[in-house]
């Protein structure tokens, strides 16, 4: 009976030093940011913590290239306090309106196992043309850029027709 509880006494210990099942972080949104001032777009993934997490976890996030080619690629390290992580990928050129693109997030422990895999598509509800070709501004002081306008002042806007489809 004494070898019973040894044995219950080290399977809950053991128990105990296991993850939680179920997922860490579960997809809270994901958009297409436009930033018109500035002239370019960019993914916008948000995730929210679903359990505790350990110190010393990262992730890697894989975001399809609207223009073609190799996907992007962006690794930032995990913080145990943040209920919330937002994923931002480099500047974008190419995104089609309706077109979904697809979006893949590994998630790594502190032994660099992979623990989760978060896939997504995104979708715009807009078209790259909708951004002018050149920023509207310029500098620290947002100062006008004259590059943005033709010569009678209207702003120039992108036209995607060299995009992939």
């Amino acid at each position: 009976m004494k070898g019973r509880f040894f044995v219950l006494a080290i399977v809950l210990a053991l128990a105990g030093c296991q993850r939680p099942a179920g997922d860490l972080y579960e997809l809270n949104g994901r958009i297409f940011v436009f930033n018109y001032r500035l002239a370019y777009a960019t993914y916008l993934i948000t995730l929210q913590r679903m359990k505790p997490v350990e110190e010393g976890m990262r992730l890697v996030a894989s975001f399809e290239n609207p223009a073609g080619g190799e996907n992007l690629v962006v690794e930032r390290k995990i913080f145990p306090a943040q209920e919330k992580i937002s994923i931002e990928s480099p500047h974008i050129e190419c995104v089609r309106k309706d077109r979904p693109y697809a979006v893949t997030i590994d998630i790594f422990d502190a032994d660099d196992r992979l623990v989760q895999t978060v896939e997504t598509k995104v979708t715009s509800d807009l078209d790259e043309s909708i951004l002018p070709k050149e920023p509207l501004v310029s500098g620290p002081a947002y100062d006008r850029n004259a590059k943005a306008t033709d010569a009678s002042g209207k702003i120039t806007m992108r036209d995607n027709a060299a995009c992939p489809a």
